[in-house]
């Protein structure tokens, strides 16, 4: 590239023990909606990543000895200021993630504000136990202690939003962090950055190390100061941190995977089911682990349902996230679009039936976005339950269609892949809807909606989905350690 073409791209730099430090290596971020390197993101190993993590060390006893009050006012200030940005953090979000600027504006950013309100709020709510035995005169207690130094690594889909789902609980239980967010989305992580020191966060409670899964990801995890590691990702990664940090018995909190069915059956209001299964199918470009992407539909409704699922599919506009009356933006790399491409070339080739979207319909772009990452809502019908397109995670706009017939069977059949992270039901009948919902192997449940969140209550999956919870409760206990303390008097 010449001289005027790399000073025109974004350079982030690390931010460590409350400064921005450059690296002396760095890798390419590209804007998916056209193509084209708009960013360098530091490509940081060991020495950057020990950096950060004695800074954090160094910054653990000022800030763990803080209230929770204290520290809830300094998270609370942070939200306002992030909140103060929100279009420059959604534009910013649209433009290096690929999303539409709809999506960034009304749930990412804001859902990235209301994380830090809701830990800065639920950590004065916390309580412990105790107990007494009077007849050997014993009083027991608990009380609980922030870890030490969070290694928090956070994914491409959602960046922002899934980053402050775990920093804001890490620090405001007094741990300090270093975080890596993805390298191809690091844009409003380093933004955030910028904010820190007016919110009243001290140096090294928050440092951000960017880099790559193999390199700064693997030196995070390999190190020794850092007893606690979060991820969101995939499962394969999961393996990969699961292995590396055993030597380290270090405690993990994995949010992988799924393959999320839709079980909807013939007493369903589809006035209500079928936009929603639409957005629960294509949001975010399919791009959310809760996405469904199996659905599983009575055999007396298949044929209606299909028709109206489809054209209400096709009514979603493929184009510039930029443009606000976009419904689906670009897949997040050349990659991941090739990836997902492959799965619908397969399901047709195993004689499965794509009713819309890719290789079906023509994509009209716009001038600027023709080198860029896009795809249709594809919708995929009749793929047997053992093909890759209904066991494997795609993570794209495509969703699989099948008919089923009786309850029994479609339980066993929603239960057959590897993952269970979310599932949705869609039913007119309660009794229906609460044994199905049992029987489920899914961390989450959702009946006649989808996505509706408490972050009170416990987030997380089931087998290959992941490893333990989030939420109020779930992530103050796995943000803490808990000591129990006997007194005899």
């Amino acid at each position: 590239p010449t001289m005027a073409h790399s000073q025109a791209l974004l350079v982030l730099e690390n931010f460590i023990g409350g400064k921005f430090v450059p690296c002396s290596s760095y890798v390419d971020s590209y804007n998916p909606s056209t193509g084209d390197v708009y960013c360098r993101v530091p490509d940081s190993g060991k020495e950057e990543v020990e950096a950060a993590v004695k800074a954090a060390k160094d910054a653990f006893p000022v800030w763990s000895s803080k209230s929770p009050l204290e520290r809830s006012e300094i998270l609370n200030k942070l939200a306002d200021l992030i909140e103060h940005d929100l279009e420059a953090f959604a534009q910013a979000e649209s433009k290096d993630q690929g999303k539409t600027i709809t999506f960034a504006r009304t749930v990412d950013i804001p859902r990235a504000v209301h994380n830090f309100r809701f830990f800065a709020s639920s950590i004065l709510h916390h309580v412990t136990e105790c107990t007494e035995m009077p007849a050997v005169g014993c009083v027991h207690y608990t009380s609980r202690a922030p870890v030490g130094v969070a290694g928090l690594i956070s994914p491409w889909n959602l960046p922002l939003y899934l980053l402050t789902w775990k920093i804001a609980p890490a620090i405001a239980c007094g741990n300090t962090v270093v975080a890596k967010p993805s390298e191809m989305t690091s844009v409003t992580a380093w933004m955030m950055c910028k904010l820190l020191e007016k919110a009243g966060v001290p140096p090294g409670v928050v440092n951000v190390v960017f880099g790559t899964g193999a390199k700064a990801g693997e030196a995070l995890v390999c190190h020794p100061d850092v007893p606690l590691i979060s991820f969101t990702g995939s499962t394969l990664t999961a393996q990969r941190i699961m292995e590396r940090s055993a030597p380290h018995c270090k405690r993990l909190s994995l949010e992988l995977g799924g393959k999320n069915p839709a079980i909807i059956f013939d007493d369903a209001d589809l006035s209500q089911c079928i936009p929603t299964t639409v957005r629960s199918s294509f949001a975010n470009q399919g791009e959310i682990c809760l996405c469904t992407s199996r659905i599983f539909v009575q055999r007396g409704i298949y044929n209606e349902f299909l028709k109206r699922f489809v054209a209400e599919a096709k009514k979603w506009k493929t184009g510039n996230p930029s443009d606000p009356t976009v419904d689906v933006g670009a897949l997040i790399s050349k990659e991941h679009l090739e990836k997902v491409r492959n799965y619908v070339k397969k399901a047709q080739a195993e004689g499965a039936r794509v009713l819309c979207g890719e290789g079906v319909d023509p994509l009209a772009l716009p001038l600027g976005n023709q080198k860029g990452y896009f795809m249709l809502p594809t919708i995929i019908a009749e793929a047997k339950d053992e093909s890759c397109c209904m066991q494997e995670e795609i993570f794209g706009p495509v969703t699989c269609v099948v008919a089923f017939d009786t309850e029994e069977e479609v339980i066993k059949r929603a239960n057959g892949v590897k993952y269970g992270l979310a599932a949705t039901v869609w039913s007119g009948n309660v009794g229906r809807v609460h044994r199905v919902a049992h029987r489920l192997q899914s961390g989450l449940v959702w009946t006649n909606c989808w996505l509706v969140r408490d972050l009170n209550l416990p987030f997380g999956g089931m087998k290959a989905s992941g490893i333990g919870r989030e939420g109020a409760k779930d992530s103050y206990e796995f943000f803490t350690e808990v000591k129990t303390i006997t007194i005899k008097h």
